[in-house]
């Protein structure tokens, strides 16, 4: 008992000296307000939050996020393979890659996949 509150006196010990340590090391000498200030789409944040943006950009953005949780929706078909019927597997995975291209090609039809008009 006496020898597990040491060693977990001693690893408390260790991780509070080496956090201690980076922060010290990892100190900025130069303050810049570039430096400081978080990057968020080329917006400065510090300016007026009246600004346009681009409204572009922001369906980029959205497709993007849709195709990405389509995609993350596929991946545990794999992990299924062994365990459902293999025409079912089939049917399932073919019809959501189906819809996912068909939505594709009307992104691509209605021109919200270019960049530059």
């Amino acid at each position: 008992m006496a020898l597990m509150t040491m060693i977990t006196l001693l690893v408390l010990v260790i991780a509070t000296a080496v956090m201690i340590i980076s922060s010290i090391l990892a100190k900025k000498t130069i303050l810049d307000r570039e430096k400081n200030s978080p990057f968020e789409c080329g917006f400065d944040p510090k300016g007026s939050a009246r600004l346009p943006f681009s409204l572009r950009f922001f369906l980029i953005a959205v497709i993007f996020l849709i195709f990405d949780v389509e995609i993350t929706l596929l991946l545990p078909l794999a992990s299924i393979m062994n365990f459902t019927n293999i025409k079912s597997w089939i049917f399932t995975g073919m019809f959501f890659l189906i819809i996912l291209l068909l939505g594709l090609y009307h992104e691509w039809n209605q021109g919200a996949l270019e960049w530059a008009s």
